[in-house]
């Protein structure tokens, strides 16, 4: 049946006529959809479009011709398809990227921590804790340590050892 009568004849709720252009155009838009999204989902978007024409056959128009407004109908819901994957995987990295630290559990204690840490140190014996700051902050050796002070190095590495037996002390409830 030719494509105009066709029309003539859906517009009027022939389901003879819908059967016939179903059959008719059903495995070329599919085949013509599977060029941009995967063969199921042209499958989906092809029968979408036929539903749709169905379901508004009443008022459906067609400018051109019908094969042409079937085939740039799909075209469309198939770049539409992929316009919702490629915003939906940027929605995804975007949650994976902010999702990240929130799995760590210890994300939501660095700031307490790093304040607990803190003010351990500045609890320590001042002795102490220039030391352990010379140490660990200033990132000098014991020996520089030693020369810095005009201490012997086993009275650095003493200070050393007391200031972390003490941190330690301070810190029992963080750690394992």
């Amino acid at each position: 049946m030719e494509d105009r009568i066709l029309l003539t004849k859906l517009k009027d709720g022939e389901q003879l006529a819908f059967k016939q252009l179903f059959i008719k155009y059903y495995s070329p838009l599919c085949e013509y959809a599977s060029h941009f999204v995967p063969d199921t989902v042209a499958e989906d978007a092809v029968q979408e479009l036929m539903a749709d024409i169905w379901e508004n056959r009443k008022g459906f128009f067609v400018e051109s011709s019908l094969k042409a407004y079937l085939f740039t109908a799909t075209r469309h819901r198939c770049l539409n398809i992929l316009k919702k994957e490629q915003y939906h995987q940027r929605v995804e990295d975007k949650l994976r990227h902010v999702e990240e630290p929130f799995d760590n559990p210890d994300f939501y204690l660095f700031d307490e921590l790093s304040e607990q840490i803190q003010t351990a140190i500045n609890n320590l014996p001042d002795i102490f804790r220039q030391t352990f700051t010379m140490s660990r902050n200033n990132h000098l050796t014991n020996a520089q340590i030693a020369k810095e002070l005009g201490v012997s190095i086993k009275t650095v590495e003493y200070r050393i050892s007391q200031s972390l037996k003490l941190l330690h002390a301070a810190m029992k409830n963080y750690l394992d």
